[in-house]
């Protein structure tokens, strides 16, 4: 019976419509004059993104795995899908389309430094032909730029 439903399970996949995708991560990271600590203390709340990239954020759970918060006045729903002491990773489960994931994180960078990394995976597919990729792509990068130069400024805060 195993073997029928492998079989089956394969023939499932192997008929399925396949869907084109143009999976693409890129990293941006800064460094604070901060230990990992304190720096974590005052950028990695799940809505503390309200703080460093100016968007508003309702949180819905307590801050943990499975907590949802609902970004830029309700129009983006984000999962968190792991954590760390000083890091989350999170996924858009509502936006089918391009799979999108982000990851920011904090580690030492020598004595009383951060490095803070925020991660970005996507499928760049949906987004049409290479140039609009690349515009989305930039926009993105601008965007998340300022928010890490944000994220440093905090850090670094008394």
């Amino acid at each position: 019976m195993k073997s029928v439903l492998t079989g089956a399970a394969f023939l499932a996949l192997m008929t399925a419509p396949s869907m084109a995708a143009d999976y693409t991560s890129f990293t941006l990271t800064t460094i604070a004059n901060a230990s990992p600590e304190k720096t974590w203390a005052k950028i990695g709340g799940f809505c503390a993104i309200h703080d460093w990239l100016g968007t508003s954020c309702v949180l819905t759970g307590n801050g943990d795995v499975g907590s949802i918060r609902a970004i830029n006045d309700g129009k983006v729903t984000e999962m968190m899908v792991a954590r760390t002491p000083f890091s989350y990773t999170y996924i858009q489960p509502t936006n089918y389309a391009n799979l999108y994931h982000g990851t920011l994180a904090v580690e030492p960078d020598g004595a009383g430094k951060s490095k803070i990394t925020y991660t970005f995976l996507y499928d760049a597919e949906p987004l049409g032909d290479a140039d609009a990729k690349a515009k989305a792509r930039q926009g993105r990068t601008d965007r998340f730029n300022q928010a890490l130069a944000k994220m440093k400024s905090m850090a670094e805060s008394p």
